[in-house]
């Protein structure tokens, strides 16, 4: 392994770093290495050999070596990182050359998680603003004043006022724990960051097929024949995912193909790099669709078997003919038939998207387009098929599926009285006593218990709207971001003021974020040390739906805690400590046993499968990883044998039953009990007379040789198949169900034995049904194009108009109000965002880190040639970018053909800077980041899609000129 070369560590007087001092001036790699401290030999061998980084040798205190499994922290392909530990401290690092997703790679990021950990910008203890001045606290100061101010906003205004705003970056242990925390303390304002990168995603795909998840794996594109990437750059934001997709254009040969406003570096290994338009995705796939039904490509028999609505998709998108599609697209129909006849003629084929499809005010629509172009072309349910929907953070889909979500209780249960009923018997709780947590307060026929709470979107909205506006008792006055940077949101000039006119503002994080320095408060701003997940143990759920667990790294840094104690401190502040943990056991320290609080999820998630996955086979997975298949994922002997690695959801049934996981969602090529799968039951079984159910296809080896409902007792009973269930599984069905124990069904039974029987006669738990083409409970029942809000298209507003305003997630959303002002003449360059691959989420830990942050120093547009000479603005330059609501960020231009005439592009990972004001004196003494810079969220404007009030930054307006 490779030394580093110094013992040298970032040492500089704080507040006065080497980038603030060349101001205007570029620093270049030299420079700025001597500025930090570090040695260049040292990061140039780094970057020579691929990122394995071992330790200084002022560390190597003797002692045995120990090796410890964990997970990167950063994107969300689930690699493997080896750390070596001596002596209590992590002197060295390796990738997971066992591990079947990373396959012994790192990217930039993954190289550099061991300083993450160990970085000096670390918040390193507990502090509070005071007149303007940070000054160290105590924690249990902290949590008593914290406390104190929190429950005085509830006596006064409701437990709604209290906004607990959750992470992406918790395990799911702490994640589950988390959405728990925010019932006991009885409120639904309680969010995190998929609102705002794949909300859209879950919703559209979760509405089509049954389940809002990525379908297949990374690993299963290998057996891909085609593969179509759009409104994503994974070789920036995924990199670790091109070995995957790379395979498959190499030894299928497979046709990659690339959709995108902006020529990538994902664009640069594409077959067909397709240009558009930003936000006219619909139109773009609607015209793909067309060649393929007007020359009868569609997989006719899929259809007819196992989609419904398809004939209304046909009626769409025969309006659109290659002409109307270049004119909303600009992409050339005579491309758009080339790739139509690639995808149908190198079948399966799979589809991939990120954020570039779903952060717009018709995401959904977006989103389920993708999925009926692999329905018409039958690509679904198969090897070398599906959605590959890459997410973006290392557990943004543990968190999701942990219900860290304003909408939803763990599990994707909903806010109804039976999934409350339902989490109640869960955590043996009195639901009367849950009740009584929430505000007695009503809008229409709602509790608050029962409405969806505010998102994360729109916090600010929470506390700037007129309470008489808002559905609930008060406005927002404490908000806790929890693992959340807020520079990656839009409208940060409104969020200042939001910031400003709170009560109280918690930030709990192992950096500082943005939430220290966007606002001029003096007081009541808390800053709390959370460990990093490399500091703690516990599973994390990667893209493809594995678990995987990480073993702890090293003990706790500095002064900060782990997130699940920081969680029980306030549990214990609060009072609710003994009722929260009842099933959980206090270890030393007052931490919250983690294989505990994994088992107790383990007793509710029914609905998605996060049953069969208790610690202990986790925890064998990654000690035998060289076990599993680097394709198929599936264990070959060993302890693990006939598992998919990390026992992908959903693993039915209780941990005993040995389920494997379902590798590939929707495959009825392999037995239920094998991981195959049907579409799910959950439209009915019947629509405007027609049937919902599969017609005469079934998983192998299915006793019901046709479409068949979810599993209830009743059903059970109806095919004489209640007679398999054990006696203790039938008084707990019985128990729940009361006087009508027929009405238990595969969800709610925590017994585990309505799946294990319906299992075992070869049948799915929740039914075996067409997926829907058409979504009739929402605003766009069948997917169509709507202009964005601000869009320099005006000739198109008339034709592909966009909403009426309308309030939903209890606060009032504009649609028509704004987009029927013409701001194009004025801010006539779209304005799109994105990511970088040496940087992730709003920047602050990335930043951080002086081996990640010499690589990109200076915050830049990207403008095209032919704009950049119309505006006498020439490469490297200082410009203004203004948004069309008026913020506006002073940056580097880098002129470019990457983007196309008429199109800017910002990356999203900078902060620090507010309209051209370096804040850098603002930070924390020793907590500010290597590297600051305008945040892209400044110049960005309203816009929310119409199911998730998913937030809009690929599509909107803006000026640009010299500064």
């Amino acid at each position: 392994m490779l030394r580093k070369k110094t013992n040298g560590v970032a040492r500089r007087p704080q507040r006065t770093s080497i980038l603030s001092k060349a101001a205007e001036t570029r620093v270049d790699r030299r420079t700025f290495l001597r500025g930090s401290g570090l040695a260049v030999g040292g990061l140039a061998a780094i970057s020579a050999t691929g990122g394995m980084v071992t330790q200084a040798s002022a560390q190597t205190a003797g002692g045995a070596v120990e090796l410890k499994k964990s997970v990167c922290t950063h994107c969300s392909v689930g690699c493997t990182v080896v750390a070596e530990v001596q002596n209590g401290v992590w002197t060295g690092q390796e990738p997971g050359w066992d591990s079947p997703f990373n396959l012994g790679a790192h990217c930039a990021k993954g190289a550099a998680v061991r300083e993450h950990a160990h970085g000096e910008r670390r918040l390193k203890y507990p502090t509070k603003l005071v007149n303007g001045e940070w000054v160290r606290v105590s924690w249990e100061e902290a949590i008593n004043e914290i406390g104190d101010g929190m429950m005085k906003i509830r006596e006064e205004s409701g437990p709604d006022s209290v906004y607990w705003l959750g992470s992406a970056k918790h395990n799911n242990e702490q994640a589950y724990l988390f959405r728990k925390f925010a019932a006991y303390w009885g409120t639904n304002n309680v969010d995190h960051q998929a609102r705002i990168c794949h909300s859209t995603t879950v919703a559209g795909v979760a509405n089509t097929w049954g389940y809002g998840a990525m379908t297949n794996s990374y690993n299963d594109i290998h057996n891909s024949k085609a593969i179509f990437i759009i409104g994503g750059n994974p070789a920036e934001a995924h990199p670790v995912s091109l070995l995957h997709v790379l395979r498959a254009k190499e030894q299928n040969n497979a046709p990659l193909i690339v959709c995108d406003p902006r020529f990538t570096r994902t664009a640069a290994h594409a077959d067909e790099y397709v240009r558009f338009r930003p936000g006219t995705d619909v139109a773009l796939v609607w015209g793909i669709l067309w060649h393929i039904f007007e020359n009868g490509w569609e997989d006719k028999e899929f259809i007819r078997t196992r989609v419904w609505g398809m004939d209304q998709i046909r009626e769409e998108v025969a309006r659109w003919t290659p002409e109307e599609v270049e004119r909303v697209t600009g992409t050339p129909g005579s491309q758009l038939k080339r790739v139509a006849r690639t995808m149908a003629n190198n079948r399966p084929g799979t589809v991939i998207w990120c954020m570039g499809g779903t952060q717009h005010t018709n995401g959904n629509n977006n989103t389920r387009a993708y999925c009926i172009l692999q329905l018409a072309l039958g690509n679904m349910g198969t090897s070398g098929g599906g959605t590959n929907i890459f997410r973006g953070h290392d557990n943004v889909q543990g968190a999701t599926d942990l219900g860290v979500l304003a909408d939803t209780l763990p599990g994707y249960y909903g806010l109804s009285a039976g999934s409350w009923a339902h989490w109640a018997r869960v955590w043996e709780e009195d639901l009367d006593w849950l009740k009584g947590r929430f505000s007695d307060a009503k809008f229409g026929d709602t509790s608050m218990m029962n409405l969806n709470g505010i998102p994360v979107s729109r916090w600010i909205d929470g506390v700037l709207e007129d309470k008489d506006n808002i559905d609930q008792p008060d406005n927002t006055r404490a908000m806790v971001l929890w693992g959340h940077a807020p520079n990656s949101q839009t409208r940060m000039k409104e969020m200042k003021t939001a910031m400003e006119k709170l009560d109280l503002l918690v930030v709990v994080d192992p950096y500082p974020t943005v939430s220290a320095i966007l606002h001029d408060r003096t007081d009541g701003v808390y800053l709390l040390p959370a460990c990093t997940q490399f500091e703690t143990r516990g599973s994390v759920t990667a893209s493809n739906r594995s678990l995987q667990w990480r073993e702890k790294v090293v003990d706790p840094l500095f002064e900060s805690l782990p997130d699940h104690i920081i969680m029980a401190k306030f549990a214990e502040k609060f009072g609710f400590h003994d009722r929260i943990f009842r099933n959980i056991a206090i270890d030393e320290g007052g931490e919250p046993n983690i294989e505990d609080i994994t088992r107790e999820f383990n007793r509710g998630m029914w609905t998605i499968g996060y049953t069969g996955q208790s610690p202990e086979r986790l925890k064998l997975h990654m000690a035998n990883q060289h076990t599993f298949d680097r394709t198929t994922l599936r264990a070959k002997g060993g302890p693990a044998d006939g598992d998919y690695y990390g026992l992908p959801w959903p693993s039915w049934g209780t941990p005993e039953m040995n389920h494997p996981g379902t590798a590939n969602l929707y495959d009825m090529s392999l037995p239920v009990a094998e991981g195959g799968l049907t579409f799910r039951a959950r439209f009915g079984v019947e629509r405007d007379g027609d049937n919902l159910l599969a017609e005469g296809v079934y998983s192998v080896g299915s006793e019901i040789q046709d479409g068949y409902p979810e599993f209830t007792m009743q059903m059970l009973m109806d095919l004489g198949w209640d007679g398999d269930l054990t006696a203790e599984e039938r008084a707990t069905i019985e128990k729940i169900g009361g006087d009508n124990p027929g009405s238990v069904n595969w969800k709610t039974d925590l017994s585990g034995g309505i799946q294990r029987v319906a299992i075992k006669h070869g049948c799915a738990p929740f039914g075996n049904a067409k997926a829907r083409a058409v979504v009739w409970t929402f605003p766009d029942p069948v997917p169509i194009h709507r202009e964005p809000l601000y869009t320099n298209r005006r000739d198109l507003v008339a034709d592909y108009g966009t909403y009426e305003d309308r309030k939903f997630w209890r606060v009032p959303t504009l649609y028509k109000t704004i987009q029927e002002k013409d701001f194009s003449e004025d801010y006539p360059i779209i304005l799109t965002s994105g990511r970088l691959v040496e940087y992730e989420g709003g920047g602050d830990e990335t930043r951080s880190n002086p081996w990640l942050a010499e690589l990109q120093q200076d915050m830049f547009v990207e403008i095209n040639t032919r704009d950049a000479n119309n505006l006498g603005v020439r490469d490297g330059s200082k410009v203004w970018v203004e948004g069309p609501e008026g913020g506006k960020v002073k940056v580097m231009a880098m002129v470019t053909e990457r983007v196309g005439e008429g199109v800017a592009f910002m990356p999203f990972h900078f902060g620090g800077h507010l309209e051209g004001e370096d804040r850098r004196h603002k930070y924390p003494d020793g907590a500010d980041p290597y590297v600051l810079g305008e945040s892209t969220n400044t110049a960005q404007t309203y816009g929310y899609d119409s199911v998730t009030q998913m937030q809009e930054t690929k599509a909107t307006l803006c000026k640009i000129w010299a500064a």
